[in-house]
This record gives C-alpha cells, sequence and structure tokens, in this order.
C-alpha cells in the first residue's frame, strides 16, 4: 500500500462529524469495521439533499468505497465484505448509532438505515406513525436487540452495593463456574428474601448446584458441582 500523499491545497469537500463521535464513540467502539460503516454512512448521508436522509441495505452492499475499506486481505471475495459489512451493521444498530427500519411488502423487504441524529429520529417515528412514505409501502419492522447479560459486578452492585475488592476473585471464579441465569436468578432470590448478601447468593447457587434447581431447568456442569463441593469443604 503506498503512503498517503497529504490533502491537496485549495478547497476540499468536508463531511461534518458531531464532536460526540470523537469525544464518545471513537472510545468506545472497540470494532474496526463497525467504526468505518458508522464514518461512511455519515458521508453519504451527508451528501444527500432533502429530507429524509437514509440508506437502505441494497444501496449499502453497492458501494465499492465501503466493500473496500472492510477488506482485510486483497483478495478477500465480495461475499465475504458482505458478510462484514452485515455484521458491522448489526453493531451500529445495537449501539443505536444507527437506526433500522424494516419495511415488507408483497414482493421483499427492504431495509433502511438512519443516522441516530434529530432528524433520523423524526424521519423514524414519521414511517411508524404512516405520516411518512419512504420507497416502498408495506409493514414496518424493527430488528430485535438482544440486550446483553449484565456482569457478575454489575449484579452485586445493582442488588448489594459498593463491590469490595476482596471478593473480586470469588465473583469472578462463580462466573466462571455456573451460568449466567442462574447468577440473575440468585441474585433476584436474594434481593426477594431481602438478603442483600454475597454469602446468600453463594449458598444458593452451591444449592442448585448439588440439588439442582428444578424439574425444568438444566442441571449445572460437572464442573460446577465439583467446584461447589470443593469449596464448602474450605
Amino acid at each position: 500500500m503506498s503512503p498517503f500523499v497529504g490533502f491537496p491545497a485549495g478547497k476540499t469537500r468536508f463531511t461534518p462529524l458531531p464532536d460526540l463521535v470523537f469525544t464518545k464513540l471513537v472510545a468506545e467502539i472497540r470494532d474496526l469495521d463497525e467504526l468505518k460503516v458508522l464514518l461512511y454512512m455519515f458521508y453519504y448521508l451527508n451528501r444527500q439533499q432533502g429530507y429524509p436522509r437514509y440508506m437502505t441495505l441494497d444501496e449499502l452492499e453497492a458501494e465499492g468505497m465501503l466493500l473496500t475499506a472492510l477488506k482485510h486481505e486483497d483478495d478477500d471475495p465480495k461475499s465475504l465484505l458482505i458478510e462484514r459489512l452485515h455484521a458491522a451493521l448489526a453493531r451500529c444498530v445495537a449501539q443505536r448509532t444507527l437506526l433500522q427500519l424494516d419495511i415488507t411488502d408483497k414482493s421483499k423487504k427492504t431495509v433502511y438505515l438512519f443516522a441516530n441524529t434529530e432528524q433520523g429520529r423524526q424521519a423514524v417515528a414519521q414511517v411508524r406513525a404512516g405520516e411518512l412514505i419512504l420507497e416502498r409501502r408495506g409493514d414496518i419492522h424493527e430488528p430485535h436487540i438482544a440486550q446483553p447479560r449484565p456482569t457478575i459486578f454489575e449484579l452485586y452492585e445493582q442488588n448489594i452495593g459498593l463491590l469490595q475488592p476482596l471478593l473480586a476473585e470469588e465473583l469472578q471464579e462463580a462466573e466462571r463456574d455456573y451460568p449466567a441465569e442462574w447468577i440473575e436468578d440468585a441474585f433476584r432470590v436474594a434481593a426477594e428474601n431481602n438478603a442483600r448478601s454475597w454469602r446468600y447468593v453463594s449458598t444458593v447457587l452451591r444449592r442448585w448446584a448439588t440439588e439442582g434447581r428444578d424439574d425444568r431447568a438444566t442441571r449445572v456442569s460437572r464442573r460446577a458441582r465439583q467446584s461447589s463441593v470443593q469449596r464448602s469443604r474450605r
């Protein structure tokens, strides 16, 4: 790859970006493809005129400049670049930097993508209310965004209080040994019984590990049962 020769003298076009891109998002976005897709979306939307401004998934899949930016190797096939594009868009939508609306009619589904700006939010709201028609009429669907489970440290601080450093290693061990669903439920049981302490939560987890939760719950792994027995002997 040849080095960049520098920005030319004289007038050049600029793409305005909100300061939050630099003060917040650049620090939070860990995936380079996600950052590239977000920046290209601002680039494309800024070159549109009128209202509303959006890109469809079909349009993005046809943008050679964006697909080239997603290449990791020179010989990456287009199918792989499309896959990376879809994954990066999904992360943008999950982070709410982009807004997605799916409109389905009798012939096909069209995916519309907006920047999560005031204008983008306004356009999405108007489409939902039937006040704004995009390229296609049809049923409006919004993607289901799975919310990440809270970590055991977050659960501790939400249900018990400020985390004591001496407990950090024990919490990490429990997070490794027990299913995430069990840990959430054990904290919930402690809160319902007004027993907001890690000792109570860990006792619940050990009991479930040795006795089982109920007939509907899956049994904990052999490793978790063994770890529980070892801790009870300490």
